[in-house]
């Protein structure tokens, strides 16, 4: 089978966005494999399909030149949810108590722990993302108002106290 025949620019994966570039609204398509490709349209079909045409004229250039094309990221759904991980001793008995006094699991209060993090981390990237537009725009008047929020304490939780031999006991914390 012909390898041209096998390619299928549409395995890429293209987003496709409205926005405000320069001052006008524009659709914007960008290709994750290519990441210095940017395509603008009128319209979303527009975008996308200018999108594929610079897949395909990619990979026809770069085969020319001898090069490899960046294969499709696929998704991966072969995830099941589960995960074993290893922590220092001191560490799962202070994450254990935490959640006693939380009176949830230890496995939920690890999720919550992942979800709250990698939820602030969306956040900042989207807020970024945001900062960056509202700068590139000339015409925009309605800049976003940040403010700062208060700095969060930190829970300390103690632990069992570690006797290190018959007269010296270790106490240890963990912050939250």
């Amino acid at each position: 089978m012909d390898s041209e025949k096998m390619f299928d620019a549409s395995l890429y994966n293209i987003t496709v966005r409205k926005g405000n570039f320069d001052g006008e609204v524009f659709f914007e398509a960008k290709v994750k494999e290519l990441p210095d490709v940017a395509e603008y349209a009128e319209t979303y079909e527009e975008a996308y399909l200018l999108a594929i045409d610079t897949i395909e004229t990619t990979a026809e250039a770069l085969a020319e030149q001898g090069k490899v094309m960046p294969a499709p990221i696929l998704e991966n759904d072969d995830f099941s949810g589960r995960v074993t991980l290893r922590m220092p001793k001191s560490m799962h008995a202070a994450l254990s108590s935490w959640s006693e006094s939380e009176d949830i699991s230890l496995n939920q209060l690890l999720v919550n722990c992942l979800a709250f993090n990698l939820g602030e981390q969306f956040g900042v990237s989207r807020t970024i993302h945001s900062i960056k537009s509202s700068i590139g725009s000339f015409n925009q008047t309605d800049y976003m108002h940040l403010e700062s929020q208060p700095r969060r304490t930190n829970k300390v939780v103690p632990i069992k106290p570690i006797v290190l031999n018959e007269n010296v006991m270790e106490n240890r914390y963990y912050g939250s």
